[in-house]
């Protein structure tokens, strides 16, 4: 049946007289989906705390239904996972659950062991939807996950019409497409942590969720698979993450090289903002590839986002076009940044860096 409203929905057509019974079928359909949705949220944490992206997935579980019984997994090992999981389990009023997966085998997000610990919570616990953040986890996650359970997974969602309807963006962010899951469940989705904002009303002690331990008796030496965790390298700065600023400072290759990115970090700690970069800027060896902005970077939306020297390519736009106000400097006036910004300057970019340094006050 659901196959075959789909298609009636493409085809703008209708059965009996004017479409009416495909109509009240799909009306019917969304229905008894919203009435038996269950959702599964992979979560992530760092430092004894739900990551803010993960946050966003549970908006998003919440997009799908307002009852929606929606259960929190969690992943890891020692102190920091059970500390996240008491701030999973007060984290949104539709928390019924908290499901914790203690093991070193799950201390580090390798895809094989994550993929066989979701594989086994689906199959137990049934979830008509299962959800994560299109980060690098989720990405790395959510595919091999879905093969498994002989799924196909929709990925990078950006709104959620029905339960089963989803917008998501194709060619690099130009164009929009409604798609709508008709596989068996769970419907696996990946979002974009920018396009749901997550709760924020306050959550009551009575409303705090049950803590679950998963039985990881599945997990085996055959399941770790041929990946193995050597280390993590990241910036030592007190600056704010770049998925989660609320002020993004970003260079394109017209800096011209890594000395000149050293502006932007001052300005960045003027500011409190973040810093980021253009692909081209990351190629050319001015910054490290975790600073990249984009479609094959990161996707941001902070409330300030601040481009000098960023020429606009299309790979770049579309991860920072959702940002809510966004001021560009290029000496270039037909430079297709300009075409998304909300306020434009057109002039040298290290004539605005030299008088923003000097008018900004630091930051206390």
């Amino acid at each position: 049946m659901g196959a075959m409203v789909a298609g009636a929905l493409r085809r703008g057509s209708g059965y009996g007289g004017g479409g009416g019974g495909f109509r009240c079928s799909s009306r019917l359909l969304a229905q008894s989906l919203r009435r038996f949705a269950s959702t599964l949220v992979v979560a992530e944490h760092d430092g004894g705390f739900v990551k803010p992206s993960s946050l966003s997935a549970l908006a998003a579980a919440e997009a799908i239904a307002k009852g929606n019984k929606i259960s929190v997994l969690l992943g890891g090992f020692g102190p920091a996972l059970h500390k996240a999981a008491d701030h999973a389990a007060s984290s949104h009023p539709l928390v019924s659950e908290v499901l914790v997966a203690d093991s070193e085998t799950l201390a580090h997000p390798l895809a094989e062991p994550w993929a066989e610990l979701l594989h086994s919570v689906q199959q137990k616990g049934g979830y008509s939807h299962v959800i994560a953040s299109s980060t690098s986890f989720g990405k790395n996650l959510l595919p091999r996950a879905a093969a498994l359970l002989d799924v196909s997974p929709v990925t990078d969602v950006t709104a959620i019409k029905e339960p089963r309807v989803f917008v998501r963006p194709i060619y690099a962010g130009n164009a929009l497409c409604t798609v709508k899951y008709t596989g068996e469940d769970p419907c696996m989705l990946s979002i974009r942590s920018t396009s749901f904002s997550p709760a924020t009303e306050a959550m009551s002690e009575t409303k705090v969720a049950p803590i679950t331990q998963v039985d990881l008796s599945f997990l085996s030496e055959g399941t770790i698979g041929k990946s193995t965790w050597v280390n993590l390298t990241s910036q030592d700065t007190e600056r704010p993450d770049l998925a989660n600023a609320r002020v993004v400072v970003t260079g394109g290759r017209g800096l011209k090289s890594a000395e000149n990115f050293k502006l932007l970090e001052q300005l960045a700690e003027k500011l409190g903002a973040a810093v980021g970069a253009t692909r081209a800027a990351v190629d050319a060896g001015y910054v490290p590839n975790d600073l990249q902005v984009g479609q094959t970077g990161k996707i941001v939306a902070p409330e300030l986002y601040m481009a000098f020297g960023v020429s606009g390519a299309i790979q770049h736009l579309a991860g920072m076009r959702d940002s809510k106000v966004i001021v560009a400097v290029n000496k270039d006036a037909d430079a297709p940044i300009f075409q998304v910004a909300d306020y434009g300057v057109v002039a040298d970019l290290f004539e605005v860096l030299d008088e923003l340094l000097k008018k900004i006050p630091d930051k206390k």
